[in-house]
């Protein structure tokens, strides 16, 4: 992503936390993802899923690294199917109890 010239986010007054996908990925999984720990394939960052930016305002749900920006999860339904890209996200590591 691009910054302007000031240092301010263009993107930042469309961005949700990662929270806001919760309702969306628990038609996916039996647990909740948002509190799961995810390691971010481009900066080897780890953070809960719901701490990750969500961009929600365009045909899928696009889920941003919040240290570098990279996409680590696309997750869209197009005609009765889940389509669900997670190639940015190097691991998922979810707690069972």
């Amino acid at each position: 992503m691009t910054e302007t010239t000031d240092g301010t986010d263009p993107t930042a007054a469309r961005r949700l936390d990662g929270n806001a996908a919760g309702g969306a990925l628990a038609d996916l999984f039996a647990v909740d993802l948002t509190a799961a720990q995810c390691r971010c394939a481009g900066c080897g960052s780890t953070a809960m899923l719901g701490a990750y930016h969500l961009y929600a305002d365009s045909p899928a749900l696009v889920v941003r690294c919040p240290s570098c920006t990279q996409v680590v999860l696309r997750y869209a339904s197009l005609q009765g199917r889940i389509l669900l890209d997670m190639r940015g996200t190097e691991l998922v590591t979810i707690s069972t109890g």
